[in-house]
């Protein structure tokens, strides 16, 4: 199987709405049940959720989708030391809330040890999914935590290839600036600007997706990288860690 095959699909991003942060990073990562929840604890998992949860941001889920009753598709990620437990709480939580259906069948299919990863490593190592996905029926996403956005971006991809739609994300915690998953026009220039078409072409022989599926953090750390050789050497290092 091909490089491209085997990679996990991706879509251009339209005007996809910014990512519902819940809570600073400090308040998730320094509670006390965050390791345990982590690494696979689902009792820790709902009492982190139920300690950070933030109804506001609940409140704002339920104003974007007036007319709407989406699924609940949490980021089921493998971690070093079990199945992360977070986003499927967090999804609960969120459902039970709004009264949104939660589908827990669709799971990462592979170990990305994202965690702590720099990132070149996160782009290198892709998240990859299966699962059944209702043709037609609207989705949210929900993972524990947005960085660069890579993971939600591959999600989006394995629900929109089989004809789902995606209508917004949600997340317990953030860099704030990583909210916004939605690559701008002025980005998707300025990384095309810097490193020519050569490497776009690279990319796309290599990932199956051209640099407007990104998302606008993995786009802006892409072009604040000094040259295209850099960028496929670190890549090819992190492949081979």
């Amino acid at each position: 199987m091909s490089a491209t095959r085997s990679q996990p699909p991706r879509a251009p991003w339209d005007n996809f709405p910014d990512v519902l942060i819940h809570a600073p990073e400090s308040q998730v990562k320094q509670h006390p049940a965050y390791r345990a929840a982590k690494s696979g604890d689902d009792l820790a998992a709902v009492e982190l959720v139920a300690d950070t949860l933030n109804l506001e941001q609940v409140e704002k889920l339920r104003d974007m989708m007036q007319g709407h009753t989406p699924v609940l598709v949490s980021a089921h990620a493998f971690e070093s030391q079990g199945v992360n437990a977070i986003p499927e709480a967090l999804a609960d939580a969120v459902g039970q809330h709004l009264g949104y259906p939660v589908d827990p069948g669709i799971v990462q299919s592979n170990i990305v040890a994202h965690t702590g990863a720099d990132g070149f490593s996160r782009l290198a190592r892709q998240a990859k999914f299966d699962g059944p996905v209702a043709a037609g029926a609207e989705y949210v996403m929900v993972d524990d935590f947005v960085g660069m956005g890579g993971t939600l971006a591959n999600l989006r991809g394995h629900l929109l290839q089989h004809g789902g739609r995606v209508l917004a994300a949600v997340a317990l915690t953030g860099k704030p600036y990583s909210a916004r998953l939605a690559l701008t026009p002025q980005r998707l220039d300025e990384l095309r600007q810097t490193h020519g078409p050569d490497l776009e072409n690279w990319w796309q022989a290599r990932f199956a997706h051209a640099f407007d599926a990104l998302t606008e953090s993995e786009a802006r750390y892409l072009a604040r990288t000094p040259d295209a050789d850099t960028i496929r050497n670190r890549i090819a290092a992190a492949e081979q860690a």
